[in-house]
């Protein structure tokens, strides 16, 4: 049987960075501390082409994935990251023509979360992990570039807002100008927070994704919850009016705490973080984005 993917293209022979699948579904094993889980993630698979090629054989990607996912049944991975990186590395050996491979997964993740114990259920997160191979000279090991991250929605309270309205209604009840008043929350207008923190690597590390998801929380004006009865709800906004926070303090204070909570990821890590606030009074939401290694926040360099 002729193999058309082998042969040459007819009239453009330029080389291609990514091919490959993308959409793929499948429910993984992963080992957490103390805990086994399964992820249901969905993964993208893609190698470079080289000019002499007409196409890609995209049925290995599908293959690999399905391979994978049926040995975790009996030996779960380490995590996300994990099965990326490993994916990428026998996809340099299935396409042998190929000298870049892309893997790219996100997984719905559960914990058990609740603004007060009797409250608690499973919320839900975002996983992200990806892994770039690059083939090496011959007999040399690939090098591996991968990422960790997660996502949590939470929300915020504008702190412009807030102040301008304390301005107006201190206007209408002077009382407000009291000084044992100057902390009391004042109405504002809030927003859907979702907040992206990530790690990107060269070697091996350990990095706990239940941590990255507290840094986020952490940064935001208050966690969301799927289980709140009225003073619940209360409390909810409550603390995040006490902690208004515009997108740049979300940034900057979800960065403040890597040093902090990753003490032995090296300093050469690129720390990844990016959020949106999906606006209640505008009609466009509002985005932060920075990236900074981590030796650069240990050494308490402004991000520039």
């Amino acid at each position: 049987m002729k193999d058309v993917h082998a042969m040459s293209p007819v009239n453009n022979r330029l080389r291609l960075r990514e091919v490959g699948v993308s959409g793929v579904r499948k429910p993984i094993n992963i080992q957490r501390p103390g805990r086994a889980e399964t992820l249901n993630a969905e993964f993208s698979v893609r190698v470079d082409l080289p000019p002499e090629r007409k196409g890609s054989d995209l049925s290995r990607n599908a293959e690999l994935l399905a391979e994978l996912v049926d040995a975790t049944a009996t030996r779960p991975v380490q995590g996300l990251e994990a099965a990326c990186r490993e994916v990428a590395r026998e996809l340099l050996i299935r396409h042998t023509y190929a000298t870049e491979a892309y893997v790219e997964a996100r997984a719905q993740y559960f914990l058990p979360r609740g603004i007060r114990p009797e409250r608690s259920s499973f919320e839900d997160y975002i996983l992200l992990a990806e892994a770039r191979a690059t083939r090496g000279p011959a007999g040399e090991e690939p090098r591996v570039v991968w990422k960790i991250g997660a996502e949590a929605v939470g929300m915020t309270a504008c702190p412009c807002a807030m102040e301008t309205c304390r301005a107006l209604l201190e206007k209408e009840f002077p009382l407000l100008k009291d000084p044992s008043l100057a902390t009391l929350p004042i109405v504002s207008h809030n927003q859907r927070n979702r907040t992206t923190l990530s790690f990107e690597l060269a070697e091996a590390a350990e990095i706990e994704a239940d941590r990255i998801l507290a840094a986020i929380e952490a940064a935001q004006s208050s966690p969301t919850y799927a289980i709140l009865k009225r003073g619940d709800e209360a409390t909810v906004v409550l603390t995040a009016h006490r902690n208004p926070k515009f997108v740049e303090d979300v940034i900057r204070d979800v960065l403040a705490q890597v040093p902090r909570l990753f003490p032995t990821v090296p300093d050469e890590a690129m720390i990844h973080a990016r959020t949106r606030s999906e606006e209640s009074i505008h009609k466009y939401d509002v985005t932060a984005s920075h990236s900074v290694s981590l030796g650069d926040l240990r050494r308490g360099a402004s991000p520039e």
